[in-house]
C-alpha cells in the first residue's frame, strides 16, 4: 500500500485537462484555471477539494491518512498522506476533486468516456 509522488503526478494524466503550477514548496493542480487539488512533495502528501461531509467521513473514519486542511463555502479540502493510502482509492478521490471542479461537459464527457 502507498502511493509515490510520480505514481500520483502520473494518476493525473488520466484526467482531461490537468494543469500543474509550481507554487513554491507545492504544485497546484487546476482544471480550466480552477483548483481542485495541491501536493507537498516534500510531506508526500495532497490537499484535495471534497464536499464537507466526505471530508468529515474520511478524517473520522481513518484520521491516520486523512486530514482537515480546511473549509470554503459548500467544500472541505482534506489532506491525504500518500504512503498510507492504495493507488485505486486515491485515484477515486482525485476524480472526485476533479469532477467538483470541471465544467459539467466536461465531467459528463469524461463519465461517457469511462
Amino acid at each position: 500500500m502507498g502511493v509515490r509522488v510520480d505514481e500520483f503526478l502520473e494518476m493525473l494524466d488520466r484526467l482531461p485537462e490537468v494543469t500543474r503550477s509550481d507554487g513554491g514548496n507545492w504544485v497546484s493542480l487546476k482544471v480550466r484555471g480552477k483548483g481542485f487539488g495541491y501536493l507537498w512533495e516534500e510531506t508526500e502528501t495532497v490537499g484535495l477539494k471534497a464536499t464537507i461531509e466526505e471530508q468529515l467521513a474520511l478524517v473520522a473514519e481513518r484520521p491516520e491518512v486523512f486530514e482537515v486542511q480546511f473549509t470554503m463555502g459548500r467544500f472541505g479540502w482534506v489532506v491525504v498522506h500518500l504512503a498510507k493510502i492504495d493507488a485505486e482509492e486515491l485515484f477515486e478521490l482525485v476524480t472526485e476533486a476533479w469532477c467538483l471542479t470541471a465544467p459539467k461537459q466536461m465531467v459528463a464527457a469524461h463519465e461517457a468516456a469511462r
